[in-house]
């Protein structure tokens, strides 16, 4: 029986072999193992296995460690961020997320929030969203590690783009359905930062700021704050975006703002859904797929601004056909609250060499000598 695979990896036909020929169909009896044979099993079984919490452990160590001893070791800036690539699919799994506290490893995390290179400060946020993302018990480890404050000072500030719209998603993973951090992100300025965001000429960053925007927005106490911060008048002028993304987001808030009957500017507002409407009846069969969820907010906002179907209904705009009938407008905010996907579902294959993903990375030298 061959012991090693072509590629020196685990020799898995060799094991279904092995495991059939031992009962392992249950259409035959089981026979006892030889030394040898459960040997053999053994090291093919431990082959693709990995001790997640050692690995988290290793990791949580070197987040630890002053820079300068990294340094003085060989570890780059690269290594740290391929590291924290690492450690944010192990937290995938919810209950890594909750043990990354007990190992030690969330308080080091914290800290990178605050590191000098900008590319580590983003994906520390990354990893960060991810512990928390729909995790009440890792929100509140992280409120208590106050976590929220670095976040704030990332997203109001950081001179790296990327790290400010990082940050943003930390927070709105970290604040949603957690009445603390909600309390939090209003009493650090968070609104104002949030208009700052709004008024960026980055659509990636005016896409998650509106989108924590639309959920805040679900709040009657947060549409009053948002409306004396001026934030309507910034969802009206955005609701004519170049960006398909930031225009079906600022339709979204504005549909929630439509509530309480507060929409600053009707007539610009009326002018722009005409706009829009005109843009979306001239569009192909191709394009008109692709503007679903626009057309169907389109039309929805226009009947709670005006009491009336938009003439997107009357041309059978809103529906195509074989299309379902929408029970409700889409929650555009609500696709970046969706659960990860979490790491214990099923082993991920390892990437083709020649895929972005295998582009020459190295695992980072987590073992430090003295």
């Amino acid at each position: 029986m061959a012991k090693d695979g072509a590629g020196g990896g685990p020799d898995w036909n060799g094991l279904l072999k092995w495991s059939l020929a031992h009962g392992g169909d249950g259409t035959t009896p089981s026979r006892a193992l030889s030394e040898e044979d459960r040997k053999w099993f053994i090291e093919a079984m431990q082959a693709n296995t990995i001790d997640v919490v050692g690995r988290m452990k290793e990791i949580a160590q070197v987040m630890k460690t002053p820079d300068d001893v990294l340094q003085s070791h060989g570890v780059t800036t690269e290594n740290i961020e391929d590291m924290l690539d690492e450690l944010q699919e192990h937290v995938e799994s919810i209950d890594m997320a909750n043990d990354l506290h007990s190992i030690g490893g969330l308080d080091p995390l914290l800290g990178y929030l605050k590191n000098s290179h900008a590319g580590i400060r983003a994906k520390a946020a990354e990893v960060v969203s991810t512990v928390v993302q729909n995790n009440p018990k890792s929100q509140q480890l992280v409120m208590e590690s106050n976590g929220l404050e670095p976040l704030l000072t990332n997203f109001k500030s950081d001179p790296s783009t990327n790290a400010r719209t990082k940050a943003l998603g930390a927070i709105s993973s970290l604040i949603r359905n957690n009445q603390p951090g909600l309390s939090a992100f209003r009493l650090g300025n968070g609104y104002a930062a949030l208009r700052d965001a709004l008024g960026s000429d980055d659509a990636r960053l005016q896409r998650k700021a509106l989108h924590l925007t639309q959920y805040l927005l679900h709040n009657k106490a947060d549409r009053s704050a948002a409306t004396e911060l001026g934030l309507p008048n910034q969802l009206v002028h955005l609701a004519s975006s170049d960006d398909s993304g930031v225009r079906e987001a600022a339709l979204g808030g504005l549909l929630e703002l439509a509530r309480d009957k507060t929409l600053p500017d009707q007539d610009k507002l009326r002018d722009i859904l005409r706009s829009r409407i005109e843009s979306i009846s001239a569009m192909d069969a191709d394009d008109l797929q692709a503007a679903r969820e626009e057309r169907q907010l389109v039309d929805s906002l226009w009947k709670a601004c005006y009491n009336e179907p938009s003439s997107l209904r009357e041309k059978g705009l809103v529906v195509l056909p074989g299309e379902d009938a929408p029970q409700q407008a889409p929650d555009v905010a609500g696709r970046m609250f969706e659960p990860p996907l979490r790491a214990w579902a099923a082993p991920r294959p390892a990437p083709a060499e020649d895929s972005d993903s295998g582009s020459g990375k190295k695992d980072p030298p987590l073992l430090l000598g003295p």
